[in-house]
């Protein structure tokens, strides 16, 4: 029962966040200082990660083909799927869970335990849409940036790992990686990108929204969010495979 509670409250605060806005000139500019804080300082830690997580695709891909009958440029084609597919939407979805889902549910749940939401809803402010709405719409606008940024990273790890170690040549990798591409794939993880970025902004302020108590459960409610955030993310990734592959 708690669960249907719980998603009831989630659905009721959705419904209060995408209200009518009082001035949209105000939710602009608040949107566009979201997007440079939750995701343009998101960008080092996407293009670090990338970059090792090509890398090691590329030498697990290229340890798991040693066959004189396959070709190597098989590696590449192999990294270029699994990046586009999987890794950079789905493994930096549960990375940002963790860095920009903890962040906003701190944000808000402070200004809850601090009474400043008691504050705007006295001046006559819809804080839910105020708070919670630009943030919703940042991540949702940033995170397919983010995604193609991550292919992009991943594969230049692939290929400065790849040669290096020699795995595969650099003209057997850059072939591999132009070999039989299919742009749906890259559809596909686009619209799991917008999906993962509301769940992990909707959700990660639903748990800073209504948060009880002080301090300590702010930080107890920043650990709830991520990991029902994760756990949504990878039970929407399953349905969206289904669906649309």
């Amino acid at each position: 029962m708690n669960i249907f509670n719980q998603a009831g409250k989630y659905f009721a605060l959705m419904a209060k966040v995408f209200s009518r806005p009082e001035r949209h000139s105000l939710y602009v500019r608040q949107t566009f200082n979201e997007i440079e804080n939750l995701g343009i300082k998101s960008v080092g830690i996407v293009a670090v990660i990338s970059v090792f997580m090509g890398g090691i695709m590329t030498l697990q891909v290229a340890y798991n083909m040693i066959n004189p009958l396959l070709p190597t440029t098989l590696i590449g084609l192999g990294n270029r799927d699994s990046l586009i597919l999987e890794f950079s939407s789905t493994i930096m979805g549960l990375i940002m869970a963790g860095k920009i889902g903890s962040n906003i549910t701190s944000e808000i749940g402070s200004m809850k335990v601090t009474q400043q939401i008691d504050s705007l809803e006295i001046m006559g402010v819809n804080s839910a849409g105020y708070l919670i709405l630009p943030k919703i719409i940042a991540v949702v606008l940033i995170f397919p940036l983010l995604y193609i940024l991550s292919v992009f990273f991943g594969i230049v790890g692939g290929l400065i790992v790849g040669p290096a170690v020699g795995a595969v040549s650099a003209a057997d990798y850059l072939s591999g990686i132009q070999f039989g591409f299919n742009p749906y794939y890259v559809t596909f993880s686009l619209i799991k990108c917008v999906v993962f970025g509301f769940l992990i902004a909707s959700i990660a302020a639903f748990f800073g929204y209504t948060v009880e108590g002080g301090a300590f459960d702010v930080g107890t409610a920043s650990t709830r969010a991520v990991v029902n955030t994760s756990i949504m993310i990878l039970v929407s990734d399953l349905i969206l495979t289904q669906l649309l592959l």
